[in-house]
C-alpha cells in the first residue's frame, strides 16, 4: 500500500511546519527513496489547504460516548477506541479511577489483550487511583483510597500484562517516597490529588515521578510564598505537566502562562474526558458517582468538576482558537509529548519515517478532513 500526501504543510520532528510531502508505504511513514524503491500503484492525496499532523495520544481521559473505562468490558473499550480514531485521537491510555483492587483487577484484565482494528490503538492504561490524598479526592471515590502499594500496583500490572503506563501518587501520603523508588523507570509516576507543598513535590520527582496530573486541579494553588507543587514541577527539567484545555478547568491567561512557564516540550494536553464527552446534556456516573452534564462542564452534586466533556482534538482547538496557544505547540503537546511520557514515542507521536502512518488532516479552522489509521483513512 503506498499513498503519496501532497500540497500539505507538515508538521515535521523539529516541532515546526513546513510544506512538503509525506510517503506512506505498508502502514507506516517512509523516506522518499524508500517510497520510489518499493513496487505497486500509489495514491496521491491532495492535501491543499490542509495541516498534515500526527494522530493525537490522549493518555489521561475516562470515557466518552456513554462508555467508562471502568466498565472494565471489551464493548465499552471498543466504543471508546472507535470514537476517539473518529475524532483524531489514534493512540489512547484511558484512566481508571479510584476503584477495589478487584474491580481495577477487572479492567486490567479487559484491556491486557484488547484490540480494535476500527478504533484508537489502546496504548495503555492510566491508573489515577487509589493512591491519592483524601483531602483533595476531587471527583474520586474516598471510600477506595488506599496508601501506596507496590504489590499491589505490581499484582495489577501482572494482570494488565504490562499495560498500565501511568500510576498517579499524592507524594505527601505514608509510603510515597518509597514507592515511587520501587516503580521508577517501570512506569510513569505521575504527582496527583494531593496536599503536597513545595519541599515535598521536590523530593518526589529527585525520587522518580516524571509528571504533574491535570495542573491546577486537586493540588495546593500556587502563590508567592507557598508555591506548591506547581512550582516544583516548573522547576524540575525533566517533569512535564498535563493541562485540560477545555475552557471550563482552566482559565485562558493561565494557560498561556503555563505554557511560558514549562515550554512547550514539557506541557501534555489531556481531556479527562468521562462518558458524556460525545453525548447529550443529562446525568452520568463517574467512578460510581453521579454527575450533571451542562455543556462543556460537568459536575457532581455538590459542584465539584468531574472530568470534562470533550474530547482531546476540540481541547487542541480550544487551546489555539480562544487561549492563542501557537498550533505548533499545541501540537506537540497533544500528539509528541504524551507519546513520550507513556514511552510510545518510537512508534507514534510525530511523522517520522519508520512509524505508524497514524495521520490527520486539518483544514485551515482546524477542521477535521481526514485521519489515517496505518495509512488507512477513517473518516
Amino acid at each position: 500500500m503506498k499513498k503519496r500526501i501532497i500540497n500539505g504543510t507538515i508538521f515535521d520532528e523539529a516541532g515546526s511546519f513546513a510544506a512538503g510531502t509525506l510517503y506512506v508505504l505498508d502502514g507506516r511513514i517512509a523516506t522518499e527513496q524508500e517510497y520510489a524503491a518499493a513496487p505497486g500503484e500509489e495514491e496521491i492525496i491532495d492535501a491543499q489547504g490542509c495541516y498534515v499532523i500526527p494522530g493525537l495520544t490522549d493518555i489521561h481521559f475516562h470515557g466518552c460516548v456513554g462508555c467508562d473505562c471502568c466498565d472494565g468490558t471489551a464493548a465499552s473499550f471498543r466504543a471508546i477506541a472507535e470514537y476517539e480514531l473518529k475524532n483524531g485521537v489514534t493512540t489512547i491510555t484511558p484512566a481508571t479511577m479510584t476503584l477495589s483492587e478487584e474491580m481495577l483487577m477487572k479492567i486490567a484484565e479487559a484491556a491486557a489483550d484488547f484490540e480494535d482494528e476500527n478504533g484508537a490503538v489502546l496504548a495503555g492504561l492510566y491508573m489515577e487511583g487509589p493512591f491519592i490524598s483524601m483531602e483533595k479526592k476531587g471527583a474520586q471515590n474516598g471510600l477506595y483510597i488506599h496508601k501506596p502499594d507496590v504489590a499491589m500496583f505490581e499484582r495489577l500490572q501482572t494482570a494488565a500484562k504490562g499495560k498500565f503506563r501511568t500510576v498517579v501518587v499524592a507524594p505527601e501520603t505514608e509510603g510515597a517516597m518509597d514507592f515511587i523508588k520501587a516503580l521508577r523507570g517501570k512506569v510513569n509516576i505521575s504527582l496527583a490529588h494531593m496536599t503536597a507543598d513545595y519541599e515535598t513535590a521536590c523530593e518526589a520527582i529527585a525520587c522518580g515521578a516524571t509528571e504533574i496530573t491535570h495542573l491546577y486541579n486537586a493540588m495546593n494553588p500556587f502563590t508567592h510564598r507557598a508555591p506548591g507543587p506547581i512550582a516544583a514541577a516548573a522547576d524540575s527539567e525533566t517533569c512535564r505537566a498535563e493541562l485540560i484545555c477545555d475552557g471550563i478547568h482552566i482559565h485562558p491567561a493561565v494557560v498561556r502562562t503555563t505554557f511560558r512557564m514549562f515550554g512547550d516540550d514539557r506541557m501534555i494536553l489531556i481531556s479527562d474526558s468521562m462518558r458524556a464527552a460525545g453525548m447529550p446534556d443529562g446525568e452520568y456516573d463517574l467512578g460510581g458517582q453521579q454527575v450533571f452534564v451542562t455543556g462543556k462542564r460537568a459536575v457532581l452534586a455538590d459542584g465539584t468538576i468531574a472530568g470534562s466533556a470533550t474530547n482531546l482534538m476540540d481541547c487542541m482547538r480550544t487551546a489555539v482558537r480562544d487561549m492563542h496557544i501557537p498550533l505548533a505547540s499545541a501540537v506537540k503537546a497533544a500528539a509528541v509529548n504524551p507519546a513520550k511520557a507513556v514511552g510510545i514515542y518510537d512508534e507514534y507521536g510525530s511523522l517520522t519515517p519508520g512509524k505508524y502512518a497514524n495521520v490527520v488532516l486539518l483544514d485551515e479552522e482546524l477542521g477535521l478532513r481526514q485521519v489515517y489509521k496505518n495509512g488507512k483513512s477513517v473518516l
